[in-house]
């Protein structure tokens, strides 16, 4: 297993200054760095794709992409040109991950955060995301991408919160490129055992986000990551340990912890004592 960070933990808004992080994550030996992507474009401003994917490359340290969809974007809509123009997104978000240099894309890839329209999933529902994730496989194997489907909270969303869900999304599927992301802090709210979920997923787990259950240092709060460990090492799961918390950064407009983080909490302390802390657990 390989330890990374999630940008998160500074920002929403990745942008050129994030550029300088790499060192550092390089030096204090993670392996990867997770991007945000809520728009598919890296080219519109002052960097570029293929400069992030340089900059990568000279740290040697590995690219992931956390995809969130912005509004307008839905899988699931009932509306057919909302979803054809959601497929094109998913399409160009697999091959800008490609052009970053990265192999697995992540994120709760069915809807966009915050789409809760007051009831349960409905068949239809099922059967449109099947529908767009099948459509993507032709696009994931030209790239070389993993896509890791993640379910999130029910504040969050509607449609996937639970492994097992997540699960009968993938094995409907059947797909070598698609799996799951569990995410600890979603996990924590939806699961009734983290590590029973996690073993019952097996070699569907492709990416786990080692997040504490407020986001933030890891081993200051009451996960249990000894034991998620464990079950990790127990199917043999090779991917990487992301963390993902949000430290307190009042000096970064796109910081998520900038209200509500630790005050004592830094970006820096989120990644690389979270590291440390992974590390002492004997991965």
């Amino acid at each position: 297993m390989k330890i990374g960070v999630s940008a998160f933990a500074w920002t929403k808004d990745f942008n050129q200054s994030h550029l300088a992080l790499l060192p550092k994550i390089n030096e204090q030996g993670l392996a990867a760095f997770e991007i945000p992507m809520f728009e598919p474009r890296f080219d519109s401003g002052k960097l570029s794709a293929s400069e992030i994917r340089r900059a990568f490359e000279a740290n040697d340290v590995e690219c992931t992409v956390c995809a969130i969809l912005p509004g307008g974007i839905n899988p699931i809509s009932a509306d057919p040109s909302v979803r054809k123009r959601s497929l094109a997104h998913l399409m160009q978000c697999v091959e800008t991950s490609a052009e970053l240099g990265a192999h697995l894309l992540g994120g709760p890839l069915y809807s966009p955060i915050g789409y809760l329209p007051g009831r349960r999933r409905n068949h239809d529902e099922w059967t449109w995301a099947l529908e767009a994730f099948n459509a993507l496989v032709e696009t994931l194997e030209a790239n070389d991408i993993t896509l890791s489907i993640e379910p999130v909270n029910r504040s969050e969303t509607f449609f996937l919160t639970t492994a097992a869900e997540a699960k009968a999304l993938c094995g409907a599927l059947d797909h070598r490129r698609i799996g799951v992301t569990i995410d600890t802090f979603h996990a924590n709210i939806e699961e009734k055992n983290i590590v029973d979920a996690i073993r019952d997923l097996g070699p569907r787990l492709k990416h786990l986000h080692a997040s504490e259950n407020d986001r933030g240092l890891l081993g200051s709060g009451h996960m249990d990551f000894p034991a998620i460990l464990a079950a990790l090492h127990d199917i043999e799961y090779d991917g990487c340990l992301m963390i993902e918390g949000f430290g307190y950064s009042p000096g970064e407009p796109g910081s998520l912890g900038a209200l509500w983080g630790d005050l004592e909490v830094s970006p820096e302390d989120i990644a690389f004592k979270g590291a440390t802390y992974l590390r002492s657990l004997n991965i």
